[in-house]
């Protein structure tokens, strides 16, 4: 029997980890399918992250973290959790290779995935000239053309890692304005090889058998421009992961929203005693590595706190 299940291993769930058998719970695993760290891995530049300066990727940021949370007991156990059940005071996990584990309590950190941005052509090209990940993809397009779709902290920012590989990035925005950073969208407008193409949306990528050729957009006044790229990369948001919470009957184990993410109050609880939602899947996540890491240390200290209640009452 398990103190405490984590499922997922980003900043929330590791920091869950840390704080949950640093602050006295023996039996702790975090489920993680992959290679712990979460999405942030898969950023080129991280400048935000208190205590951290100069240049440094999500990936450097987050080698460290499994690393300190084991030295304090935790278990990672790489395998997929299909879904979280609850009967009576114990917490089922589902596990993909068909066992089932037991737990006193649950902090679920599943996180979210790029979202497709839903032009004509991008799931046949995805992996084809199609990409939501500078870092992996970049490198192929190395002094060659390419166009980034979006206008938050994340499209702008990879637009700035893509524009020192690449000969041009044309960033393409439906509107005049950036929902960014300031100082990012000072760096996006002098960096002399971003072409800012605005107030327009991706209207259809094409190419051959061989990959991406090109992307059609369309401006607000219903024109169509041709730019020839091999590469489009695209950052439109993220869908939430909650598929862990779906039980057999298809409805969800805790509250959620009309959007699928958690309800959750201040400390992180759920609508289900014992059960805490972290990170990008709960509702108002600020989706930053250190919001994340401070709601998994919250639910932490909650889960001490009901593990010790139900064990001595």
């Amino acid at each position: 029997m398990l103190d405490c299940a984590i499922i997922g291993g980003g900043p929330a769930g590791l920091t869950a980890g840390l704080y949950t058998t640093r602050g006295g719970l023996e039996n702790v695993t975090m489920y993680e399918k992959g290679m712990p760290g979460g999405q942030i891995t898969q950023s080129s530049e991280i400048e935000n992250y208190p205590g951290v300066t100069g240049e440094i990727t999500g990936m450097d940021l987050m080698i460290p973290w499994p690393e300190q949370c084991q030295k304090f007991g935790l278990k990672h156990d790489m395998v997929e959790v299909k879904r979280v059940s609850k009967d009576g005071d114990i917490f089922k996990i589902h596990r993909a290779d068909g066992k089932v584990d037991e737990a006193r309590s649950v902090i679920i950190g599943t996180g979210s995935s790029p979202r497709r941005a839903g032009f004509k052509g991008e799931n046949e090209f995805f992996g084809k000239g199609v990409s939501t990940c500078a870092t992996c993809d970049g490198f192929f397009y190395k002094r060659k053309e390419v166009a980034v779709v979006g206008g938050g902290d994340t499209a702008l920012e990879e637009a700035l890692y893509l524009a020192k590989i690449c000969a041009k990035v044309y960033l393409i925005h439906r509107r005049d304005t950036f929902r960014s950073a300031p100082n990012t969208v000072a760096r996006i407008k002098r960096t002399e090889n971003i072409e800012l193409v605005l107030n327009s949306v991706p209207d259809e990528v094409y190419g051959d058998k061989m990959g991406v050729t090109g992307l059609r957009v369309k401006n607000n006044n219903g024109e169509m421009r041709d730019i020839a790229v091999p590469g489009v990369f695209t950052f439109v948001g993220n869908d939430v992961n909650n598929q862990t919470l779906i039980q057999e009957d298809g409805s969800f184990l805790c509250d959620m929203n009309e959007s699928g993410e958690v309800i959750v109050d201040i400390t992180m609880k759920t609508s289900v005693p014992g059960l805490y939602a972290t990170g990008d899947m709960r509702i108002n996540a600020p989706k930053q590595v250190v919001c994340a890491a401070g709601d998994g240390a919250v639910a932490a200290l909650q889960a001490i706190s009901y593990v010790d209640e139900l064990l001595n009452h």
